[in-house]
């Protein structure tokens, strides 16, 4: 099916919905409630039928087949955002002779703000934080490191709508030959409140830090 829908090799062998809602509720982790607009299920078939690239070989052909849609519903898929992971619309298009539903999210692009991309030559330091639970003003940190560094604690940057969290590390100095390997960890920092609806930034990158769904 990789290749297939590469290659967009898509047929529509149904009539796809066209009463659905024009907007829908998006309720985020701390109970706020948000509404959103949403693209038809023509517009996601349209989107997701083109030819992500270059064509390799024309369907069908050695591990490429024509994919024919055979119908469509409205449900939901978890989504991973800076402020946690949501419940989000998705449109669930059913594939002839395939289990696994070809999902398209349904939010309208234009509900959607796009993740900063990380500047040239920063290094990202935390990779995912979560709550503490009973703990309300301490934030759970995973981060990375490398193989010969010495972490020294993680710390944190408060303003009224931010975050930003740190990860002290230290190279060894030893000028022993190190392995190029990542080795993850978590850790945890405490906030002088908790911390409600602000976002959390990485320092190193600058960007925002996704929330795992699951706390600890």
């Amino acid at each position: 099916m990789n290749r297939s829908s590469h290659n967009g090799a898509w047929r529509l062998a149904a009539r796809l919905p066209t009463g659905s809602p024009a907007r829908a509720e998006v309720r985020w982790p701390d109970g706020e409630v948000s509404q959103v607009p949403l693209i038809t299920a023509e517009r996601a078939y349209a989107e997701f039928s083109k030819p992500a690239g270059l064509i390799e070989e024309e369907c069908p052909a050695k591990g490429c087949r024509l994919l024919r849609v055979t119908g469509a519903r409205l449900g939901k898929v978890p989504l991973e955002t800076s402020r946690g992971a949501i419940q989000v619309p998705a449109w669930m298009f059913t594939v002839e002779g395939v289990e696994q539903k070809k999902v398209h999210v349904a939010v309208d692009p234009s509900a959607v703000t796009a993740r900063p991309e990380r500047v040239q030559g920063s290094v990202e330091e935390v990779m995912a934080f979560g709550l503490v639970a009973g703990k309300p003003r301490e934030l759970l940190l995973r981060y990375g490191y490398g193989a010969c560094d010495t972490v020294h604690g993680a710390r944190a940057y408060e303003t009224g709508q931010l975050v930003v969290v740190d990860v002290d590390e230290e190279d060894s100095g030893s000028g022993k030959p190190c392995p190029a390997i990542l080795k993850t960890a978590t850790t945890t920092v405490t906030l002088a409140r908790p911390l409600g609806d602000r976002l959390v930034l990485d320092s190193g990158t600058g960007l925002p830090v996704l929330r795992r769904a699951r706390d600890s």
